[in-house]
């Protein structure tokens, strides 16, 4: 059985061209290369010489950003473990997380509530950055990497980018539309694959094993 080709970030970028009449590109790498003092060193830049390209460019992490922030089976992970730092028992909240929870398989957090607040993880209840445990263990929406995606997602995610770099460039409505509805279709070929991936059940996302929360009439009482 023949394996499939994965898409790379070019193949992408030269869908969206296409989606707006522009030629295909043989490499990203037609650049100007600038340079930027940090500290006592330089760091290079990477700029497109084609606005376009740049444009297109980000338009594709624009756009994968948005749609991995939606929270699919392949970029969350349950109970993944995270280490207070020894001196400050403070934990970072790295750039690549999109989302961070304490897991729900531990009912000994009761009611901490985190959020992201100066690049760390905050308890609003307690009003601390302190984590007086060895070990917090937390639901995470992790951003990918183009080539980490699956092969569906990234279908989705381009055809959403070739909609959104159309209106961009040309502005045509028609052209809008039409690549919205390929946009769509692919959404819902992304949503059958994350379905058969996730094993959902009626009752909630396994995580390991099924799980069922009955109905708690204080919820109805909290609202």
């Amino acid at each position: 059985m023949a394996q499939q080709t994965p898409l790379t970030d070019l193949d992408a970028i030269n869908e969206m061209l296409a989606s707006v009449g522009q030629a295909p590109l043989t490499s990203i790498d037609t650049t100007e290369n600038l340079y930027k003092k940090v500290g006592d060193s330089y760091e290079q830049l990477i700029i497109p010489t084609n606005p376009d390209v740049a444009m297109a460019q980000q338009n594709l992490l624009e756009v994968s950003r948005r749609v991995q922030s939606e929270g699919w089976s392949f970029n969350r992970e349950y109970n993944y473990p995270l280490t207070p730092e020894v001196t400050t028992r403070r934990i970072q909240y790295a750039d690549d997380q999109l989302q961070i929870d304490l897991a729900e398989s531990h009912p000994e957090y009761g009611n901490l509530d985190v959020v992201k607040r100066g690049g760390y993880l905050y308890e609003k209840n307690n009003h601390t950055y302190e984590w007086n445990v060895d070990t917090l263990f937390c639901d995470i929406l992790w951003y990918l990497d183009w080539q980490d995606i699956p092969r569906p997602i990234q279908d989705y995610v381009i055809k959403k980018a070739c909609a959104q770099f159309s209106m961009r460039v040309i502005g045509d409505a028609n052209l809008y539309k039409t690549l919205q509805e390929e946009a769509n279709q692919c959404r819902a070929y992304a949503l059958e694959y994350d379905t058969q991936q996730g094993d959902y059940t009626f009752f909630g996302h396994p995580q390991g094993s099924d799980y069922y929360v009955p109905y708690q009439p204080y919820h109805s009482l909290y609202r």
